[in-house]
This record gives C-alpha cells, sequence and structure tokens, in this order.
C-alpha cells in the first residue's frame, strides 16, 4: 500500500492539489546511478539514519484518515517497553516519539468510511482507540486484457485463485519482531510510473479491485532488485500475479514483486537492500511487460 514512483514521472491531475495527490510522497536519492526516487513519505521521514531502531524517537509522518492512507494513534505506556497494538485481527507498527508511543496504521484500500478502533496492549492493561476515515475518490483506469479469463476466470481457475488467496494473504500479513529495520526504501528497477497507486480499474467494461501498488514500466529481462533489507517468505507463479517474490522487511513491512519472468532467490534468503532477485516479465494478468510492486504495511 506504500506508494513510490519516480520523481519524473509524477504529474498532479487537473482539479486535484499536488499535495493531495503527492500524498505520503518524498524526494529521495537513490544509490544506484543518483537518480531521484520518490518514496513513502512516513518511511522516509523516519529515517533519521540508514537502519532505524525500534524505540528511538522519530519524525512523524503526514497522516491521512482515507482508505489507502495512514493513521497515527497515541499509545499508553512510557519506558523501553513498547505497547502492542492491533487493527482487525493483525499487529501493527508501534513506535516511539518525542512524546511518547506512536502506533501507525495502514489502512486498507477497501475499507469502508466511519469509526473504526485500534486495540491496545501494555503490559497486562488492555484499551483501545477510535479513529475515523473519511471518503477518497481515486481515479478510474480502463484496460483491456487480451486473455478473457484473466478477467472471468473459468471455474478451475477460481478453484485455484482461492487456494492462492490463503497463501498470499498469510504473506503479505507477516510480522517479524526486529530490533532493527532498514528503511531506506529504494526503487527495485530503473523505469516510469505507468500506473498508480489507488486507481480503480475497470478490466474490459468490468470493475474489478483496486490498484493497490505502482507500475514501472521497464523492458522484459529488466533485473529487479530488492527495496531493502529483508527475508524471502513467498515465491511462486500465481493466476494474476504471474511469478511473484514477498520480501519480509519486519514490524509488518512487506514488499511484493509480481509479473516476473525469471525468480533468483528463494524463502528464506536473507537479502540486502539492492539484492537481485529476479527478471522483470509479462507473467499472469497484464496488459504488457512492467513490474507491479507493493508494500504492505499491517497485511494492508
Amino acid at each position: 500500500m506504500i506508494r513510490v514512483v519516480k520523481s519524473h514521472a509524477y504529474n498532479p491531475t487537473p482539479g486535484h492539489s499536488g499535495l493531495e495527490q503527492l500524498e505520503r510522497l518524498v524526494e529521495i536519492v537513490t544509490p544506484r546511478g543518483n537518480r531521484l526516487a520518490q518514496a513513502a513519505a512516513w518511511l522516509m521521514a523516519m529515517m533519521a539514519t540508514l537502519v532505524w531502531p525500534v524505540g528511538a524517537a522519530l519524525a512523524m509522518p503526514a497522516t491521512s484518515h482515507v482508505p489507502g492512507g495512514i493513521v497515527a494513534i497515541g499509545l499508553p505506556g512510557e519506558g523501553e517497553a513498547a505497547p502492542r497494538a492491533w487493527f482487525q485481527g493483525q499487529r501493527v507498527l508501534v513506535t516511539r516519539t518525542a512524546d511518547g508511543w506512536v502506533a501507525l496504521i495502514g489502512v486498507p484500500l477497501d475499507l469502508k468510511p466511519g469509526e473504526h478502533t485500534l486495540r491496545i496492549e501494555h503490559g497486562s492493561t488492555g484499551s483501545t482507540r477510535a479513529f475515523s476515515i473519511t471518503p477518497k475518490a481515486y481515479t478510474v483506469q480502463r484496460l483491456t486484457i487480451a486473455d478473457p479469463r484473466k478477467v472471468d476466470p473459468a471455474p478451475d481457475d477460481m478453484k485455484r485463485i482461492r487456494r492462492e488467496q490463503e497463501v498470499l494473504v498469510k504473506a503479505r500479513s507477516t510480522f517479524t519482531e526486529r530490533d532493527a529495520i532498514d528503511l531506506q526504501f529504494t526503487l527495485p528497477a530503473d523505469g516510469p510510473l505507468t500506473s498508480r497507486f489507488g486507481l480503480r480499474r475497470v478490466l474490459n467494461g468490468q470493475p474489478r479491485s483496486s490498484h493497490n501498488g505502482l507500475d514501472l514500466g521497464i523492458p522484459r529481462g529488466t533485473p529487479i532488485h530488492t527495496a531493502a533489507a529483508g527475508t524471502v517468505v513467498l515465491t511462486g507463479n500465481f493466476f494474476f500475479a504471474g511469478k511473484t517474490v514477498f520480501v519480509d522487511h519486519g514490524q509488518g513491512l512487506v514488499s511484493m514483486y509480481c509479473h516476473l519472468d525469471e525468480i533468483g532467490t528463494k524463502v528464506g534468503d536473507a537479502l540486502e537492500r539492492g539484492a537481485p532477485i529476479g527478471k522483470s516479465g509479462m507473467t499472469g494478468r497484464v496488459t504488457g511487460p512492467h513490474l507491479h510492486w507493493t508494500i504492505y504495511m499491517n497485511g494492508a
């Protein structure tokens, strides 16, 4: 759900402010080629150094109480012991600022506007915090898919899709406790942004799920690198996503790289930022060669 785009690819849509569309994006310089890239502002605002020690006081990101946004909620407790928090059954990232402990909630794109609740545990004490989500209108994108089965799957395809969905949800919901998290996320490939986060997809005239990541338009066979240090938790060839790699970065941050032509890593591999994980392609449901890249937070 974290959006990362190249600075030259960003153009505000008429009728919307640059602030609305940039939302959580800030510019950083990537190590490869000294090219400017965009990364999620909540990550970069917290990145005082290349590695974020858990519990260190950090600058807070801008929040956006909308589907696809981030909500920051202050938590009870002082000292070194961090409270724990859950949203919709998923652990959420907890960090400490100068004002105390804060939970950062990744808001699912399909979350209904209205009142929602964060569950908190601090020692033997439990509590809740309420927060509200307001509507957001994302742009509609209409695409034509050459293979009709990728829009209207056959019954056997649906059986496969349901099996795969369980595996994919488990991978993106990974939460590992780590003492330090590498927050200098870099673009996994060098290429123009072709589809933005949150687009409401209409495929062959039929509404489908919203676009939950970024698409980079790159030729087949382009090397793909992991955006930050982490551990590979899933690889496979899936009906919609094609050949895919999931990397766990700790504290509920999980990145996904889809539509690969080749997978060059395996489950359990510990990767440094920039490590090769495969080559781009056009496997799964695609209109052409590209990389679809998503970063999940608390499974959303």
